[in-house]
């Protein structure tokens, strides 16, 4: 049954955390997009949702059936189990939906960046497993699969590293973040729709924060609220992406997220030679919002190493002759960069 139904992964389905999107294909034949679930220790109170499901091609491969179904009016802060497949094949899973809403409700978060599929990779997934703090849902600040660091962008690795994130996928929620290995732009071998099996594979609530991309959106969960950006799709003043957080931003209620989080894979600030200066675009046009807002961390990933800032900003400044001068300011995000989740091609130094 697992290879009959493999790579199933869940992630947040609505803007607040009462809807859970379950994704997962199906190699063969389409088979049921439906999920039945129900709450812990209520299994005679079977409820069913329906999906779709769809295919891509890229270049000489062809994708099994994705499929993507979400779940909706959930309650707070209860266990579901729940089931993909039809007939003898099926599958059973459970994940815990946030608590409510609040300022003062903990929760934590597990963080990862830049994973692969690698003899590392595996380490840091277990490392996540076996934590003494238990992490309830994952940040992922990009960098999935890397199928694009193999000949003619083999998509089969998209298929094993879904196979491979399952284990923790299938039951916590991944806050998706798009990077570079995810644009998978080849005009080479006639591909050239960036993003393609990342978007096929890895559905978000982009529409109800009023996005227009699934590249770039936001959720709440318990007292965080999460906006993700894009690092490689356009970004500049007046594009959709800087027309929706300039409209995003506003809309926070610190009084009932008082924690609010960005992630981009691309790090604004970074003393790594590896990327050096690559997120200074960015951070020309938009570090002035968030120390405006007083975002309190920017998680980042990319440069395949761990480094955490100071609250700093260089607003006062500016780039004088290419050179950054930031300077303490409290009203400035913390920046965490956590590209070393152990991806084949190895770590910054």
């Amino acid at each position: 049954m697992s290879s009959m139904f493999p790579k199933v992964h869940i992630t947040q389905g609505d803007h607040v955390g009462k809807g859970v999107i379950i994704s997962w294909i199906t190699p063969q034949e389409p088979g049921s997009s439906s999920v039945t679930y129900w709450p812990d220790e209520q299994e005679s109170n079977k409820l069913q949702a329906h999906g779709y499901f769809l295919t891509y091609n890229f270049f000489n491969y062809t994708s099994g059936y994705i499929h993507h179904c979400t779940l909706q009016h959930l309650e707070f802060d209860t266990k579901y189990y729940y089931v993909v497949g039809i007939g003898n094949t099926t599958r059973q899973f459970w994940f815990r939906t946030p608590p409510p809403l609040g300022p003062d409700v903990p929760y934590t978060f597990g963080l990862i960046g830049d994973l692969g599929q690698t003899y590392n990779s595996n380490t840091t997934l277990r490392h996540y497993e076996l934590s003494p703090v238990k992490g309830q849902a994952i940040l992922y600040v990009g960098d999935l699969s890397y199928a694009d660091d193999y000949p003619f962008h083999d998509n089969t690795r998209w298929d094993t590293w879904g196979r491979f994130t399952e284990r923790v996928a299938a039951y916590q929620p991944w806050i998706w973040t798009a990077g570079n290995h995810e644009i998978d732009f080849a005009p080479e071998l006639g591909e050239t729709r960036a993003f393609k099996p990342y978007t096929s594979r890895y559905h978000v609530p982009y529409k109800a924060s009023g996005s227009t991309s699934p590249l770039w959106y936001s959720i709440k969960r318990a007292s965080a609220y999460v906006i993700v950006m894009s690092s490689y799709s356009a970004f500049g003043k007046y594009t959709p992406q800087y027309k929706w957080l300039e409209k995003e931003l506003p809309k926070v209620n610190r009084t009932e997220t008082p924690w609010l989080i960005v992630l981009m894979h691309s790090p604004i600030y970074s003393s790594y030679v590896t990327h050096y200066m690559e997120g200074e675009p960015i951070r020309v046009i938009y570090e002035k919002w968030f120390v405006e807002y007083k975002v309190d961390v920017v998680f980042a990933g990319h440069v395949h190493a761990y480094e955490r800032s100071e609250r700093v900003s260089n607003i006062a400044y500016d780039t004088v002759n290419g050179m950054c001068r930031p300077i303490n300011d409290e009203s400035a995000p913390v920046y965490i960069t956590v590209g070393d989740g152990g991806n084949l091609e190895g770590l910054a130094t």
